[in-house]
């Protein structure tokens, strides 16, 4: 007796379909030998995240009407569709479009600029950008004699900066020189061994244009740098001069934080102008030279290979690349390093002020205390001056009975009208200068 169980029901996650089909988007044509591939790459003249994705779907949808053929589904960054006798590849990226058509056969012409005729002219300049990378690829059967190769490619391609090897295992033999020729196009020549999987060439073909247009698109880059490092030229003679005359007392250290906060300020503004550029042309070189060494090249006839070529034509731009970066990077930590350190002073040369100024404060209290207390003194002679008159109206009549004369009762009283009047203004003054509760004792100089 068999027993069914079941799952229970669990819901998906709402990308979990999403992401699977990402691993399936743009599967390799199958290629069948002879045949041409058409390439082009087109880019928006704005940066990614301003990129208007439902003009390139339009501009497709253009290309398809020629010819009848179904539109792709809403929203969809890949398509496939044949166009008259050529296989039409479409897949959209994060900053281009790229069009890649197949036709089987090959011109009598090698390379005729008649096969890049599968986009009309008209259709081409009606695009939603313009063209950054535009490749026809030559794919025929390998010759016996590798001779006969080598003499095809000494007519086709310059020889100064020809790239020749063996891939895939001996699978075929690639060949380019990465210069565009009179018809904007750039050339690959594709050798097949016979029984070659079409699979697998279809895989040579990609790596071929996917390697010219990630290249293009990464030496973007190298103009930035080029723009920027006439600008940092600038800046930081600039920084030097006023990091070096930071001690400088015949500068005012306010005009010179401003100045500091001035070029900080334009190093931000580089930074964020050229950060999105520089971290895709990093992305863009991983792919160009993760593209070449799955291609598993094999040097032939001694020629330079594709990697060797990268190598020397290729690597030195992208290391221009970074080195900008870097510098820009560096820059801007000198130049906040720099301003911290010149607010440091400002605030040490503020504190001195302000103590000098407290010092200053505490001399003048401490002489309006001694003039207080002057007054005090003062204040005791009229009080008692006062006090005498009063207390002679009383003491007179007194005195005359004893036989006392005017002066003399007035001599009398005032010693004690002052001694009186000296230990009331002493009580009075205690009792204001008494702390409150929890506060320390100050003591008063003395008068």
């Amino acid at each position: 007796m068999r027993i069914a169980f079941s799952m229970p029901h669990l819901e998906d996650h709402a990308l979990r379909y999403p992401l699977v089909a990402e691993l399936h988007a743009r599967p390799f044509p199958a290629l069948s030998v002879p045949c041409m591939a058409t390439y082009i790459a087109i880019k928006e003249p704005v940066q990614a995240e301003r990129r208007d994705r439902s003009r390139d779907t339009a501009h497709l949808c253009a290309l398809l009407d020629r010819h009848g053929g179904a539109y792709p589904q809403p929203g969809a960054n890949h398509f496939a569709a044949h166009v008259g006798r050529s296989a039409l590849k479409w897949e959209s990226h994060t900053e281009f479009v790229t069009y890649s058509a197949f036709t089987p056969g090959l011109s009598a012409r090698p390379f005729d600029p008649a096969e890049a005729e599968v986009f009309p002219a008209d259709w081409l300049r009606a695009a939603p950008g313009k063209r950054i990378a535009a490749v026809l690829v030559r794919v025929e059967e390998m010759p016996q004699d590798e001779a006969q190769i080598f003499a095809k490619l000494e007519e086709w391609f310059v020889a100064e900066s020809l790239a020749v090897s063996r891939v895939v295992d001996g699978a075929a033999i690639v060949a380019g020189d990465f210069r565009i020729d009179p018809s904007g196009q750039m050339r690959f020549a594709v050798f097949v061994r016979p029984g070659t999987d079409t699979r697998r060439l279809g895989r040579i073909v990609q790596r071929l244009c996917e390697i010219e247009t990630y290249r293009a698109m990464s030496m973007l880059g190298l103009m930035r740098a080029r723009e920027l490092a006439v600008r940092l030229n600038e800046l930081d003679p600039r920084l030097s001069d006023l990091v070096s005359n930071l001690d400088r007392a015949d500068q005012g250290a306010e005009a010179v934080l401003h100045e500091l906060l001035h070029i900080n300020g334009e190093l931000e503004s580089l930074s964020v102008k050229h950060s999105f550029r520089f971290g895709a042309t990093g992305a863009y070189e991983a792919i160009v030279t993760q593209r070449v060494e799955a291609m598993r090249e094999e040097r032939i006839g001694g020629r330079q290979s594709f990697g060797e070529f990268m190598m020397r034509r290729y690597d030195p731009a992208m290391r221009t690349v970074k080195s900008a970066e870097r510098r820009l990077t560096a820059l801007a930590e000198r130049a906040g390093r720099a301003a911290e350190l010149l607010r440091t002073l400002v605030d040490v040369g503020r504190s001195a002020e302000n103590q000098k100024l407290l010092e200053s404060m505490d001399r003048r209290a401490d002489l309006a205390l001694r003039l207080q207390h002057t007054v005090e003194g003062l204040s005791v002679v009229a009080i008692s001056y006062y006090a005498v008159s009063l207390a002679g109206y009383l003491a007179i009549p007194a005195g005359e009975g004893l036989g006392l004369s005017k002066p003399l009762v007035m001599a009398l009283l005032t010693p004690v009208v002052l001694v009186a009047v000296w230990f009331a203004l002493r009580r009075l003054r205690s009792k204001i200068n008494q702390p409150a509760p929890g506060l320390p004792q100050v003591s008063s100089p003395k008068a």
